[in-house]
């Protein structure tokens, strides 16, 4: 019984970490990042077996894992808040062209960010052409383009030659 007790508990703590790294890291996992999750399933691993690395004792603790998502997945597809909770919520981080600063801050995106995922998902070059950009739960950036006709007033705006 005190493997599956350490089992819950290192799952528990390791969903609130990295619930709060945020959206963006668990969409770009660079080598720190990876480096890092090395490390952390190491110490998980001896902080979940202690010194009983035996087939029982790693099979219990792997079934206890799988229980625990499957309780999870079940949950998340029965409450809205518990999906939410675990999952978080989609973001909106820019609106009708214009950057929402305090929640690109907060989720550690800047405009660069989603100007190459709009340049990508819609071929859109400028802020002014994109209606939306949003955050999604599992870290990507989805663009809404703004309407033909304001992308077509910022294109006439930025080619047209100036007066003179």
């Amino acid at each position: 019984m005190d493997i599956v007790l350490r089992v819950l508990a290192i799952y528990l703590i390791l969903v609130v970490l990295f619930r709060t790294m945020g959206k963006r890291t668990m969409a770009q996992v660079t080598t720190v990042d990876l480096v890092l999750l090395l490390v952390i399933s190491e110490a998980t691993q001896q902080a979940m077996l202690g010194d009983d690395y035996s087939i029982t004792t790693s099979a219990l603790a792997i079934i206890t894992l799988m229980f625990v998502d499957w309780m999870a997945d079940l949950l998340k597809f029965k409450s809205t808040k518990f999906s939410r909770l675990i999952e978080g919520a989609p973001i909106v981080l820019v609106e009708h062209g214009k950057p929402l600063e305090t929640r690109m801050r907060k989720e550690h995106i800047n405009i660069n960010d989603v100007l190459l995922a709009a340049r990508k998902q819609q071929g859109l070059l400028h802020l002014t052409q994109i209606e939306y950009a949003i955050l999604e739960s599992s870290g990507d950036i989805s663009i809404i383009p703004a309407s033909d006709a304001a992308k077509q007033e910022h294109v006439d705006r930025t080619t047209s030659a100036p007066d003179g």
